[in-house]
């Protein structure tokens, strides 16, 4: 699971993806370790996750199943009135598949009632509002059935910002934030997740024909061979054009990261001089 030492000379793509390279059996223990010592610590035995049927929610579920049991784990499923039949089906093969606890909340009477107060939005709030409701569902879920909520969030989405503050980004423990997207697929083929999850094109499902990668302009593939470089290795930019990556990818992905620097960060707190208060 260690990276592979930089050599001195010019990063090359071999180079890059020994950045990626993950041992799946000694990150499954280390995660699962990761769960039941960190519920246990803030006094709880089971956890309550999201289920889109996606990819990253699905290790998730999967990982806490492991962890903790799946008596104690409470898949919640959430759809919005456009969510996709797929994102439906697929939930529930998941949740079939690991036979977690489970309850299905729609959201779109809620949503749909706040907007009808204020007005129409255009697509990325309703978007924003539909991730914020569904983490307000799971923080109730999260008293009712006596758990923690557990975030999903993959290391790509957390650097480039691609998630919604306080919504799809809150929880409290993050099994797989430092997991690249391209390392959580390899740990997902390694926990045997359904072959048609792991065939999916990333969709947040946010509106029909929505894509993750669509929206960024790129795919995680490139971004995670170039951040794993940028970020973990600290490599200049002109070690990166060296190394081959477009300057448009890098310029592209260092404004994501730099921009959305305020997401990976708790709330700044004004620190008054002594004597103002």
């Amino acid at each position: 699971m260690a990276p592979a030492e930089y050599d001195g000379n010019d990063m090359n793509d071999e180079q890059a993806d020994a950045q990626l390279k993950i041992d799946p059996e000694l990150v499954t223990e280390i995660l699962c370790r990761f769960l039941r010592a960190e519920t246990g610590r803030a006094g709880f035995r089971r956890a309550v996750a999201g289920l889109s049927g996606g990819l990253d929610s699905s290790v998730v579920a999967t990982l806490c199943a492991r962890a903790l049991g799946p008596e104690n784990v409470l898949a919640v499923t959430m759809p919005y009135k456009t969510s996709s039949e797929e994102t439906r089906r697929d939930s529930r093969t998941i949740i079939d598949w690991l036979g977690v606890r489970t309850i299905d909340l729609p959201i779109t009477d809620q949503v749909d009632a706040y907007f009808a107060r204020v007005g129409e939005a255009a697509q990325m709030r309703l978007a924003n509002k539909c991730a914020r409701e569904r983490m307000a569902v799971l923080y109730d879920q999260s008293a009712a059935f006596q758990a923690l909520v557990i975030g999903a969030s993959n290391k790509s989405e957390i650097l480039l910002g691609y998630g919604t503050q306080f919504g799809d980004t809150a929880s409290a423990i993050n099994p797989v934030g430092d997991l690249y997207k391209t390392q959580l697929r390899r740990l997902a083929a390694y926990l045997e997740v359904p072959e048609r999850i792991l065939a999916k094109q990333p969709t947040a499902d946010l509106w029909v024909g929505q894509t993750d990668e669509g929206e960024l302009g790129f795919s995680y593939a490139e971004a995670d061979r170039l951040m794993v470089l940028m970020v973990d290795r600290r490599r200049r930019r002109a070690e990166l054009l060296r190394a081959g990556f477009a300057a448009e990818l890098i310029d592209r992905v260092s404004t994501l990261i730099r921009r959305n620097r305020y997401k990976r960060r708790m709330p700044v707190v004004a620190k008054l001089p002594r004597g103002t208060r």
